[in-house]
C-alpha cells in the first residue's frame, strides 16, 4: 500500500492572514496526496525576502508584503475543503500546467519558484516521535539575520498589541502617557514628543478659547546603554537632533499649516510638504531645531471622542532604518489608542474629583466647639477607586450646652450611598434641632429612609451628652456599640439596645441613660473599623477595646491621651486586608460642667423679672470673680428676660455656665423665635437684640418641644 502524507488545506477562519509569521505551522503546505487541481486552482508560494509573488503585478515595490494566500486565484465554488497541490508541482505565473519552463521568468516578470520537498524515508520520526515536518525552501535564500518582509509584518503586529496593553493600563493621565513613551522608545522610534490640549476638554464640553498644545512629556534613548546580559549599545544621535527639538507651548493658530495636519487626523512623515511647514509652528520658531533627514519623524495627531487633544511626534536618529509606509499605520494605532485612554482619564479624574467634593460636603468641614466637650473625627474611604460611602458622623449644638453626637452608615460605598447619607444626615440635623429625644429622632430617620425607597438600609446611633448632669442618652438602630475610655484607662463596651436597622419600618427604638464622668471618651464608629474578610465584628470590637486601653497605659491614668493621637492610634489598627469598607470615626472627651460653674433660677413672669435677673446674675458674678463683666450682662440679661415675660405664660428660666467662655440661656414657653431687625427713629422697642448682636461673642435662638431658649456668650476677661 502506497504510503502517502495529507493534510487539509486551512478553513476561512485559520487561514493565515497578512503579516503571519511563515514559520506558522497554520501557513505551511504540506505533502498532501490529493492530484494537484486543474490550471490556475493552485495555491501561490507566500512571499518572503528575496521573492516576488506569482501575480501579474509582483514587479511592483512592497506588492508582496501585504498579499493574502490564494487571493489571486479564481474563486471556485466547491462544496468541499480545498485541498492544496502536489508539493512537487511548481506554481507558475501565469496558471500554467506543470511541466512548464520553471526558470522563475516569464514574459520580462519574476515568479517564485516552490521547489519539490525532499522525500522522506518511511518510519523515520523526529525527537518527539512525530513524522518530520518538510523543510520550506524558497527560490533565493535570505541573509542570515535580515527579517523577511512577512515576519517585519508580524513584529509590527506584535509591537502594537504590546503597546495598546501597555498603555491601556493606565488610569490616569500621567500614567496613559508614561506608557506611550515608555513602549514607543526605543522600540518604534529613537524619541518622542507628546503634546496635548491645555486646558484638556472634559467629556462633551467645548472648548473655550484657542488651541494650546503644551509639551507633556518627552522620552529617548539614553546616552548609554545598558551591556548586560549582551546588550550592545547603539549609536546615539547628535544632540541639536534629537535633544534640542520642542517648545513647552504652542498656539495653534486657525489655517496655519500645523492646524491643516491636525484637521486631517491621520499621521503623516515629516518629509511632506504640509508637516514640514506644520513642524516650526509646533516646535517653535525661535529655536534651533533640526530633524534627521528622509522619513525619520511621524507627526501623529491624536484625536479623542469627539476632537483633536494633542499630537504625538516619533523621531528616529540617522543611524536607524528609516520609517515605512506600514509605520503610518503603527503610529495612527498608538495614538488611537493614546488619545482614548486620555480621554477617559480625564473624565475618570473627573469623577474622582466629584465624588472627593460630594463626600467633603457631605460630611461636616469643621466640629463645632460646644461647651464642655472635645470632639475629634477621621474618615477613611474603602479604597482610591471608591472615595464617597455611605458613612458619616456628626455633632450638632442642643440648647442647654447639650451635644447631639451621631453616627451612621448607608449600606454600599457609591454615589448613591452618599446622597442617600446626605438626605439622612441632614433630617437628623433638623430633628436635632427641634430638640426631639434620640428614640425619636431615630423614628423619623426610619420613616424618612422608608421614603426614599425599599431597599434604603443604614445603620445608626444617636447619643445626647449633658455636660451639667454629665449624663448621656443613647439610641441605637443596629449600629455596633460605642466604647467608652474611662479616666483611669479602662475601656468599656456601652450595653445598649442593638434595635433594627433604619429603613425596616414597624420598630421602635429605645433609649437608654448612662454616666458619662469627667475625663472620660467616648468613641463612635462605623463596621469598616471593626468588621473585615479577616475578622468578624465582635473580634474587631474586642480588639479596638483592647487597643483603647494600651494607649491609655501610655499616658497614665491622670492623664487621658489626646484625642487626635487616639484617633490616629485607633485606625494603625487596621491591617492590608482590612479595608473593606469605608470607616467613620467620632471621638468625644467628656470635660463637663463642674455644679460650682453652674446658676440656676426660675422667675415669674412678670413686670419685676427683669430687675431680679440683673440682682441674681451680678451676684453669680461676684461670686466667680467676674465683677468686670458685670455691666455688660445685667444690660443683655435684662433686655432677654423682658422679650421673654413679655410673652410667656410659665415660668422663665435663668442660667449662667462659667466655663471658657461665660454663657447666659434663658427659656420660655413660647415657640415663636426673636428676629434681629433695624429699628426706626421713631420706635420706642425694638433694641434689645441688635445691643446683644453687637456686644455679645456670639448668640442665638432654639427652638424646643416646650418652647425655646435664646443664649448668648461672653469672652471671659
Amino acid at each position: 500500500m502506497d504510503s502517502t502524507r495529507v493534510t487539509e488545506h486551512p478553513t476561512s477562519f485559520d487561514r493565515p492572514s497578512t503579516g503571519a509569521d511563515p514559520t506558522d505551522p497554520r501557513g505551511a503546505l504540506l505533502p498532501a496526496s490529493v492530484p494537484p487541481r486543474a490550471s490556475g486552482s493552485a495555491l501561490p508560494a507566500q512571499g518572503r525576502a528575496g521573492e516576488t509573488p506569482p501575480t501579474a503585478g509582483a514587479d511592483s515595490p512592497g506588492a508582496f508584503e501585504h498579499s493574502q494566500p490564494g487571493a489571486e486565484q479564481a474563486a471556485e465554488p466547491d462544496t468541499h475543503r480545498s485541498r492544496p497541490g502536489s508539493e512537487g508541482v511548481p506554481v507558475q505565473p501565469d496558471g500554467g500546467q506543470p511541466g512548464a519552463p520553471s526558470d522563475g521568468v516569464s514574459g520580462g516578470g519574476q515568479a517564485a519558484l516552490v521547489r519539490p520537498l525532499p522525500e522522506v524515508p518511511a518510519g523515520a520520526t523526529d525527537r518527539r516521535g512525530a513524522p518530520p515536518e518538510p523543510e520550506r525552501r524558497t527560490g533565493q535564500p535570505t541573509a542570515p539575520g535580515q527579517p523577511t518582509p512577512m515576519r517585519r509584518d508580524g513584529d509590527r503586529l506584535r509591537f502594537v498589541g504590546a503597546a495598546t496593553r501597555r498603555i491601556a493600563r493606565g488610569m490616569d493621565l500621567d500614567e496613559i502617557v508614561m506608557g506611550l513613551c515608555r513602549a514607543t522608545v526605543p522600540t518604534f522610534a529613537d524619541a518622542i514628543l507628546v503634546y496635548l490640549r491645555e486646558p484638556l476638554p472634559v467629556g462633551d464640553e467645548r472648548p473655550t478659547g484657542p488651541l494650546v498644545l503644551r509639551l507633556r512629556r518627552t522620552d529617548r534613548i539614553p546616552a548609554e546603554r545598558d551591556t548586560e546580559g549582551g546588550f550592545a549599545p547603539a549609536a546615539q544621535p547628535e544632540p541639536s537632533e534629537l535633544e534640542t527639538v520642542g517648545a513647552e507651548l504652542c498656539e495653534v493658530r486657525p489655517g496655519s499649516a500645523l492646524a491643516e495636519v491636525l484637521r486631517g487626523v491621520r499621521p503623516v512623515f515629516t518629509d511632506t510638504p504640509a508637516a514640514r511647514a506644520a513642524l516650526p509652528e509646533l516646535l517653535g520658531d525661535e529655536r534651533d531645531f533640526a530633524l534627521p533627514d528622509g522619513r525619520r519623524a511621524i507627526l501623529a495627531p491624536l484625536r479623542g471622542r469627539r476632537r483633536v487633544i494633542g499630537a504625538a511626534l516619533f523621531l528616529r536618529g540617522p543611524e536607524r532604518v528609516a520609517f515605512e509606509a506600514d509605520d503610518l499605520l503603527v503610529a495612527a494605532q498608538l495614538a488611537t489608542h493614546s488619545a482614548l485612554g486620555i480621554d477617559k482619564a480625564v473624565l475618570y479624574g473627573r469623577e474622582a474629583y466629584i465624588a472627593d467634593e460630594l463626600q467633603r460636603t457631605m460630611l461636616p468641614e469643621n466640629l463645632p466647639r460646644c461647651t464642655g466637650v472635645r470632639l475629634a473625627s477621621r474618615y477613611l474611604p474603602a479604597a482610591e477607586t471608591a472615595r464617597v460611602g455611605g458613612d458619616w458622623y456628626d455633632a450638632i449644638p442642643l440648647p442647654g450646652s447639650r451635644v447631639a453626637l451621631v453616627v451612621g452608615d448607608v449600606m454600599g460605598h457609591s454615589m448613591t450611598s452618599a446622597a442617600i447619607m446626605g438626605q439622612l444626615r441632614t433630617t437628623a440635623q433638623t430633628l436635632a434641632g427641634l430638640d426631639l429625644p434620640p428614640q425619636e429622632v431615630l423614628h423619623h430617620l426610619d420613616e424618612q429612609a422608608q421614603r426614599l425607597g425599599s431597599d434604603r438600609m443604614a445603620t445608626c446611633l444617636y447619643a445626647v451628652y449633658d455636660p451639667v448632669s454629665h449624663r448621656i442618652t443613647v439610641a441605637n438602630a443596629g449600629h455596633p456599640p460605642p466604647v467608652l475610655l474611662h479616666m483611669d484607662g479602662h475601656a468599656e463596651v456601652l450595653r445598649v439596645p442593638a434595635g433594627a436597622p433604619i429603613g425596616v419600618g414597624g420598630v421602635d427604638f429605645e433609649a437608654v441613660e448612662l454616666d458619662a464622668p469627667a475625663g472620660a471618651t467616648l468613641l463612635l464608629y462605623t463596621d469598616g473599623l471593626v468588621e473585615s474578610r479577616l475578622r468578624d465584628v465582635w473580634t474587631g470590637i474586642e480588639q479596638l477595646r483592647e487597643r483603647l486601653a494600651a494607649t491609655a497605659q501610655l499616658t497614665g491614668p491622670d492623664h487621658p491621651p489626646p484625642l487626635e493621637a487616639l484617633c490616629d492610634e485607633v485606625l494603625d489598627m487596621l491591617g492590608p486586608g482590612d479595608r473593606d469598607d469605608d470607616i467613620a470615626l467620632l471621638a468625644a472627651r467628656f470635660d463637663g460642667i463642674a455644679p460650682s460653674d453652674v446658676a440656676y433660677w426660675f422667675l415669674e413672669p412678670e413686670d419685676a423679672a427683669p430687675g431680679k435677673a440683673r440682682r441674681l446674675a451680678r451676684r453669680a458674678l461676684a461670686r466667680w470673680g467676674m465683677e468686670d463683666l458685670t455691666d455688660a450682662v445685667e444690660l443683655l440679661v435684662s433686655e432677654v428676660v423682658t422679650n421673654a415675660v413679655r410673652y410667656a405664660s410659665k415660668p422663665v428660666t435663668l442660667r449662667l455656665l462659667r466655663t471658657d467662655v461665660l454663657r447666659c440661656e434663658v427659656g420660655d414657653d413660647v415657640p415663636q423665635l426673636p428676629r434681629l431687625r433695624q429699628a426706626r427713629a421713631t420706635d420706642e422697642g425694638g433694641r434689645g437684640l441688635y445691643l446683644v448682636n453687637r456686644l455679645a461673642r456670639r448668640w442665638g435662638a432654639t427652638r424646643l418641644s416646650t418652647g425655646k431658649v435664646v443664649w448668648f456668650e461672653l469672652n471671659r476677661g
